[in-house]
């Protein structure tokens, strides 16, 4: 029982990861129509933007998530802007424009730290222990600042009038437009919100993980697996679907090992999408 606890909460520290990724993701496919390949390049800049303040800079580590956040999102606003916003509704030369990003960040990121993985490890180490159950203290302290973005997440799409004129456009764009709301304007504030998120993700988790140029191909397939899950452009389906594969790979990897593991979650995808092909909340898939 201690282990089957013990792993159900990494499986729940491990979910928030994966939501605070798909829930980027899914925001912008949802709002701009975009798939985009780029998001695993921004987990990447963001684990190198916190390393490189506390490493270069000297900052403390908390300032230094803040910032790789920040400057992830700068940087997915000033790429909408002047670039997808030209292209915005060609879906396959957005699709080539992220994807092409993505490859860029890598090889630049290759260019000035090299292909090596760098030192750079999580401040908090140890282990939780209570009545028999233990947790590692780094993924309660991802866990907690997790839920909280992601809280701050649904506030803002839900509460505030920047979320709902986001989701207005999610529905319907040219209804949206017509009622006031300006596309233009709001494109890159939703790219800027995807992109902090995946930078924030990165910097939370690279430390516990690994850094290197390439550990943003398997979080970007990660990311796409949930949010298909999900329901494209659900923001509910992408935080639920994120919570259950997060359950399935801490079960699977203590009780079936983990490439058993990773077979059950995808025949589970495959069950989902056979009953239901537009995911678990398929019909909010235009706009949560």
């Amino acid at each position: 029982m201690a282990s089957f606890v013990s792993a159900g909460l990494i499986g729940i520290s491990l979910g928030a990861q994966y939501a605070l990724l798909a829930l980027g993701f899914t925001l912008i496919f949802g709002i701009l129509g975009v798939v985009n390949f780029a998001h695993g390049g921004f987990y990447v800049l963001g684990g190198y933007a916190a390393y490189s303040c506390v490493t270069f800079l000297g900052l403390p580590y908390p300032l230094a998530v803040v910032a790789a956040m920040l400057a992830t999102g700068a940087l997915g606003y000033v790429f909408e802007l002047f670039v997808v916003e030209r292209v915005v509704d060609d879906h396959l030369a957005t699709l080539m424009l992220t994807l092409g990003l993505y490859l860029m960040i890598g090889t630049g990121i290759q260019a000035v730290y090299g292909p090596e993985s760098p030192q750079f490890g999580f401040p908090v180490t140890g282990t939780l222990r209570f009545a028999g159950f233990y947790m590692p203290l780094e993924n309660l302290v991802v866990l907690a600042v997790c839920l909280v973005a992601i809280a701050g997440v649904y506030a803002l799409m839900y509460r505030t009038d920047l979320g709902r004129g986001l989701r207005a456009l999610a529905d319907n764009r040219q209804v949206a437009a017509t009622q006031g709301l300006r596309p233009k304007l709001l494109f890159p504030l939703a790219f800027a919100l995807s992109c902090g998120l995946a930078g924030l993700t990165g910097a939370l988790v690279t430390p516990i993980l690994s850094l290197g140029p390439l550990v943003g191909e398997p979080v970007l397939a990660m990311a796409f697996l949930t949010v298909i899950l999900g329901g494209f452009g659900s923001i509910i389906g992408a935080t639920v679907a994120a919570f259950l594969v997060g359950l399935i790979e801490a079960y699977s990897v203590v009780y079936l090992g983990g490439s058993k593991g990773a077979l059950a979650l995808f025949v589970l995808v495959l069950v989902v999408l056979i009953v239901r092909p537009s995911g678990l909340f398929g019909k909010e898939a235009r706009g949560a």
